[in-house]
This record gives structure tokens, sequence and C-alpha cells, in this order.
């Protein structure tokens, strides 16, 4: 996370963000899955709004489809905090990027591609939303904007031009309707990126239609991490307009060797100047350059829609003409949409409900959805893709995909993406591997982008994921080389020198390594290596060299044993030996030992008794607090602990709680950060009554669902069941607890389901109650 770009009135936010609750079903009645999205909720970067520097949600509201490449999504603003290049409350759009991040902090990246619409003299430079850089930026009219899966549409009231996306995996396409004008333009920003700038770019001319060219960003031009990430990709392009290009430039600012070029630099006003005085060349056909723009002018009449249809690759330009032709050539703007609603329909399916209130469903659809962008695909349609070794390769057995934010998605996105999407988890872990394989490092990366090893963030993340995906059987992959792999990882970045990790994160860090540690068990336990096993066992109980006994919580410990210093508060200090979080928060986080770790906290009663106080003095509106701060990962599995505690009513109470009160049909219905899907996929997985407290483990815990009925369509190529269903009688907004269960048409006692009988085709009934039923499911 980082820095602060500017304090808004949270009274004015208010009132912007309130008008939004179903902006997305505005223009046509609810017939299935996809009506039920509604992109804007979480659309905001606003520090104001969240009372945190975290922001909120920060996803975009643009047009995409399930993991594509291709995200067609207005961008509001570049500078700041602000990885989706869009927020609500903002009053001007800048231009239609082809490429984002959803719902990511530390200042994000992609942004490539910005077109915009124009009428009039030719600016060369966005300028500011605040006024101090004029340039081609626009207002828009907000009651116009409309956000839908796979569409997204807007009016910009300086030029009076509506403007509207669609996209397919590969590619995009923007139609806009002009006014009368003999000086419509459509302009493209070459150097343009989220948090920075593309160091180098390169556009040509192909014929009467169609321009091609890339785009080279590097860590020098900022980006993610503003340059920390380490992120080197280059954005290739073939886009065609339906108008010929008979008045048509290019445009290049010349930005001298010694300028620096990430965030702030670029959004400085000597910056911002030099590029409003770009060298403008009418009729260039070709150019490279450090800051180079494109247009073509033509003349329109009044309600002339004129299209531009972009393929985008990551491996070279031949690539970004192929996934044009392949997917978007000869086809109009309403058939490309029809498409990308097609296929969301399709992937929203996989999951049906009855019952709930339209805005629970909406809710839970949208939030599926945002669990179905990342990880993205990297391959063309060809099947080749960029390597870690920055060469070409072909994919074999798998679809190589990127953007995997390890810290936050293996506690729920990816146990979700277990169940419903098998393929895909099968497809990420081949990505991890083949990633440590060609870039030569041979361990896995724990915040990959692009093939960058970011070292964002803390833990052996990858590590979880591995081994969730083996124990549920999804193993196509080597999976002896991924234990290899594995053991490289956490030797590289573990307990290993003292048998805990000292310094400024010491209880993440531990807590963290001990975890994925017993994770490396598991695999090794499948693949009959006892001794590897074993080792691992013992290394996963590190997390009690940590605890102290005197003060009964976790403690940061130095190099040399002894305790940092108590200081007053200190289990809800943040940044007390955890990162983004305090030790109250992270100190529940020993998943794999809940026996062990109840057992060092004083027993059954005493850690149920500061569990329950550690809910009760939660804030009503969930937002960023001391205690269960549900707007970061830390504590996402900590609602299913009381199902070990065997009081399984409190898991019950508190997720209902957190599913009503840290979720709505609002922009700012997201109370933080998505990170990729991992808060959405909490409430999908919650929502519908089930979620892991062990990923490694094939036990998901049993809470109360929000709806009627749940059935989840199992992959056949994996599982032999061909639907998983959850059914609650009587359930109600009141009627929250659950009395009895029956599964299989059995009773069942326990408060935990086996994934493999999940996957078998099970049907579970809940019967459910106003008041707790506090004998159920403490067998």
């Amino acid at each position: 996370m980082n820095k602060i770009y500017g304090l808004l009135s949270c009274f004015v936010i208010a009132l912007i963000l309130s008008s939004t609750s179903c902006a997305s079903r505005r223009y046509h009645s609810v017939s299935s899955p996809a009506d039920y999205v509604n992109p804007f909720i979480g659309a905001s970067t606003s520090v104001g709004a969240a009372g945190t520097y975290h922001g909120l949600g920060k996803t975009f509201p643009g047009a995409t489809t399930p993991y594509g490449m291709v995200q067609v999504s207005p961008n509001t603003v570049t500078g700041g905090d602000n990885s989706p290049g869009y927020s609500y409350e903002h009053r001007s759009i800048e231009g239609f990027a082809f490429t984002q991040m959803s719902g990511v902090g530390w200042y994000g990246d992609l942004g490539n591609f910005l077109v915009m619409p124009t009428i009039g003299k030719l600016h060369t430079i966005a300028g500011k939303e605040d006024g101090t850089v004029t340039g081609y930026r626009s207002p828009y009219n907000k009651s116009t904007e409309i956000a839908q899966a796979g569409y997204y549409a807007v009016d910009l009231e300086r030029y009076n031009i509506r403007v509207e996306a669609t996209a397919a995996p590969h590619s995009g396409m923007l139609r806009f309707t002009f006014p009368q004008s003999k000086e419509s333009r459509i302009q493209i920003d070459l150097a343009r990126r989220v948090g920075g700038t593309a160091i180098q770019q390169y556009v040509r001319k192909v014929d009467d239609y169609s321009i091609q060219g890339w785009m080279h960003c590097t860590p020098e031009g900022g980006g993610w991490g503003d340059g920390d990430g380490n992120a080197d990709y280059t954005v290739y392009f073939y886009a065609r307009f339906d108008k010929p290009l008979k008045k048509h430039g290019i445009w290049s600012a010349e930005i001298p060797d010694d300028w620096k070029r990430k965030r702030d630099d670029v959004q400085s006003i000597p910056y911002q100047s030099r590029v409003a005085e770009a060298k403008v060349w009418p009729g260039r056909n070709e150019l490279e350059g450090k800051h180079l723009g494109v247009f073509s002018e033509f003349e329109t009449s009044q309600g002339e829609q004129v299209n531009l249809q972009v393929g985008i690759s990551f491996v070279d330009m031949q690539g970004a003409e192929n996934n044009f032709k392949k997917e978007i050539a000869g086809k109009n703007f309403d058939r490309v949409r029809r498409e990308a609603r097609a296929m969301w329909n399709t992937q929203l399916s996989k999951i049906a409900l009855k019952g709930g209130t339209e805005d629970q469903k909406t809710i839970f659809y949208t939030s599926l959805y945002h669990t179905m962008i990342d990880p993205r695909i990297f391959t063309d349609v060809d099947g080749r893709y960029k390597g870690g070794d920055n060469r070409i390769h072909r994919n074999e057995g798998f679809t190589k995909r990127t953007i995997f934010s390890g810290w936050d998605v293996f506690r729920s996105q990816f146990p979700l993406q277990t169940l419903i999407n098998p393929s895909l988890v099968n497809d990420e872990l081949n990505s991890l591997i083949s990633l440590a394989d060609e870039s030569g490092k041979g361990y896995f990366e724990r915040w990959e982008l692009l093939n960058a090893y970011s070292g964002c963030m803390i833990g052996n993340p990858a590590l979880s994921v591995l081994a969730d995906a083996y124990v549920k059987g999804i193993r196509n992959y080597d999976v002896s080389k991924a234990l290899t792999y594995a053991i490289n990882t956490s030797k590289r970045f573990g307990n290993d020198s003292l048998g805990y990790t000292p310094g400024a994160l010491s209880i993440s860090n531990t807590l963290e390594y001990a975890y994925t540690d017993w994770c490396i068990a598991q695999l090794a336990k499948g693949l009959n290596k006892r001794d590897t096993e074993q080792v691992y066992l013992a290394k996963s109980q590190a997390y009690r060299k940590i605890f102290d006994l005197e003060k009964g919580w976790f403690r940061p410990r130095k190099s040399d044993g002894s305790w940092e210093e108590w200081p007053e508060n200190a289990r809800t200090k943040e940044w007390y030996g955890t990162i983004e979080s305090n030790p109250y928060q992270q100190g529940w986080f020993v998943p794999h030992d809940i026996p062990g770790m109840i057992e060092l906290m004083g027993g059954k009663e005493k850690t149920l008794a500061d569990l329950t106080d550690f809910f009760e003095k939660t804030p009503e509106n969930m937002l960023w607090n001391d205690y269960y701060n549900h707007a970061n990962e830390p504590v996402h599995l900590v609602p299913f602990l009381f199902n070990h505690l065997e009081a399984p009513y409190l898991t019950q109470k508190w997720t209902r709680y957190i599913c009503d009160n840290a979720y709505s049909n609002t922009v700012e219905g997201i109370v933080g950060n998505e990170d990729v899907g991992q808060m959405s996929a909490w409430y999908v997985l919650a929502a519908s009554g089930i979620h892991p407290s062990c990923p490694g483990s094939t036990r998901f815990e049993i809470t109360s669902p929000i709806f009627q009925e749940l059935s989840f369509q199992l992959d056949p190529n994996y599982f032999s069941g061909k639907r998983f269903r959850i059914v609650a009688h009587d359930n109600s907004a009141d009627n929250i607890y659950i009395q009895r269960a029956v599964l299989n048409g059995k009773p069942y006692a326990k408060n935990y389901i086996d994934f493999k009988d999940m996957v078998a085709g099970a049907t579970l009934e809940l019967y459910m109650g106003p008041n707790p039923n506090k004998d159920w499911g403490i067998k």
C-alpha cells in the first residue's frame, strides 16, 4: 500500500456514490446471471470515503471477458494510488485504455493504449483534473454512464460524443457516436501508463485503415510499485479504424535523457508542459520515440458512428494482428458485445441461485464476476506467450496466465476456483512452475505480474495454492518439480536460520512461513516422501517460538532471541511485528494447527472469549479498524475459527453480519481493496454457506448461507459429480442459525464438509431458525 493522492470530503463523496446502486441494470430486465452484474460496485479509489490510505475496492467499470487479456475501461486519473485508472467520484475522463488491473494498491500498472475521441483543436496531453494543466480531458455526464458485464458507455460533455466499449479475450472495441463536425478525431496516447509511463513506443501505418506498434514499459517508467515491482513488459497492438486514415499524424515529445520518468515525475508540471508542447507530424506514417501519440481526423455527420477495433498481445506485433483477426475482424460492435455477454453468462452460471433479495443477487453475481478477471490469459490465440526468460514460448497443455496476487488470493479466491474452475487452478500452477523454470530462479514468486518477480507482500502463498490443489486432486502439472520449487522457496524465504523470522515483520513472516511449510508437508505426504513430510511438519511449529507466554500473545522477536519491546496497546498497534495489520489480527493465523494455537492461547474458553471480544469491538460499518478488519486479508479465515471452538453458531452469526455490512450494491460496496478477486471470493463462499479455514486441507467449514438454494456446476474432467447443492430451508434475514443438517438424505452433525464429498455430487440441506442451536455441529 502507499501514499494518499489527496483527500476528498467524505460527505460529498457519499452523495456522489449513493446514486449508483443499480446503474448496471438500468436498461434491461433481469433474465440471466450477467444481468445481475454491476461493475460499479467497488469502483472507487477514494481515500476519503474509506477513511484510510488504503482506499476502497479499486475495481474498474469497463468491459472485459472472463479472465481476458483485454479490459477496455474509462480512465479518470493517472497519478496517485489509483490502480484501476478510474474512481467514481472523479468528474472527468482522460481516455479509454485497453489494459487495466483490478482492485490492487501499490500504485498499480497497465492502463496502456489510451484512446480519446475529440473535436476541435488537437491537444497532445490529457491535462489534470484540477485544471492546472489543460488538455483533451473531458467532463462526463454521470447519468449516462452504464456498466454491464462486457459493456460500458458514457457521454463526454465537452465534445458531445457518446462512447461505448466492449471486449473479446484478446481484443477490444470502441464505438463513438459523433456530432456533426468537420474536425472530429480519434487520438491515442501510446506513452500513457497507470502510475508512470511507457519509456519507448513505436507506431506505423499499415494501410489506409490500420496501424500497429508497441509500448515498452520498464521499472524506470514507474508502474507497479512505482518501479519497485520490477514490471518489464511490452504491449503490442494492431488497431483498425472503420474510417480511412486520410488525415492522420503522429506527435512526439522530446524527453531529455536525464529526466526521471516515474509516477510523480510524469505528473509534474515541467514534464506535462513538455508533452503539451510535443511536435506534431501531420501525415507521418512511422515513428519510434519516448512519448508518442497518434491521431486520425475526419468529418462526421450528426449521429455518425465510428468504430475502433484493437488486438492486443504481450508477445509481438504479429500476435496482436493474429488476435485481432481471430476474434473481432469483420464483426460489428453489437455482435462483439453479445459474444462477451454470452461468455459471462456461461461462466457465471457455474453457480445457480434461488432466493435472496435483488440486491443480494447483484452483490453475489458481481462478486463472482470480480473473481473471474484474474489470473488473466497471457497467451495469444496461437498458443504463444512471452516467458520469464523474455523469450517466446508455446503452451504445452495449459494456458499461460498472469497476475497472481498470492498473499491475498490463497485464502478464498483459489479455494473457490478449485470448486468451480479447477482447470484455471491447474493453469496457474503450470504458469508459476514455467516462470520458475524460464527465469532460472527455481522458486515460486509470491506476487507475479507479467513475469515480474515483484516481491510484493510476504509469505510463500504459491505453496498454499499448490497444496490446496494437490489434496483436491488437481494435479495436471509436474508435481515432483513443484515440490522441489516449493522447498527452494521455503529455503529462500522462511524460518530456517533461527526457527522463526526476526525483524520488523516478525509475527507476520513467522506465522505465514510456518503455515506454508505445513503445506509442503502435505504435498510431500501425497508423494510418499515421509522424511520431507516430517521435516516440514516440524518447521510448521515455528509459530510457537514467537508466542510470549507471559504476555499471552504473539510478539516480535529479535535475531538474538530476545523480545522486541512491548508497547502500550501492543496487540492493537498496527505494524507492530506485522504487515498491514496488528498482532491481534495477525495472531489468529495458525490455520494448520488450530488446536495447538488454542492450547497456547490458554485453552478453549479463554480463546473463545477473546475471539468473541475481537468481533464485538468491530465497528458496524466494517471499515478499516483495529479488530475484525475485513478490509484486509489477514483476518479472512478468522470467522471460521468458532467452528473449531465448539461454537459454530458464532461463525454463522458473524459471517452473515460481514456479508450484510462489508458488502453492498453501491460504489463503496467493497470495504477494502478488491485485491484481484479475494474480497469478492470471500463473499461468494461465505454467502454460499461454505469456506475453508485452512487451504491445503479438504475441510470446508459450514456456515449460514444467504440464499435458499445454491447449485455449483462441477467440471467432469476433474470430478465425478455433476452438481454440489446447498439447500437452506426456511432461510431468511432472521433465520440465520442452523438448527440441523442433512447430507445426501442422512442426518449430519458436523460443522464442516469434506471437499471430496462436495465434488462427488453431494446435497447439503440446512434447516434454519432465528435462535442458535448450540448443540448442532460440536461433535
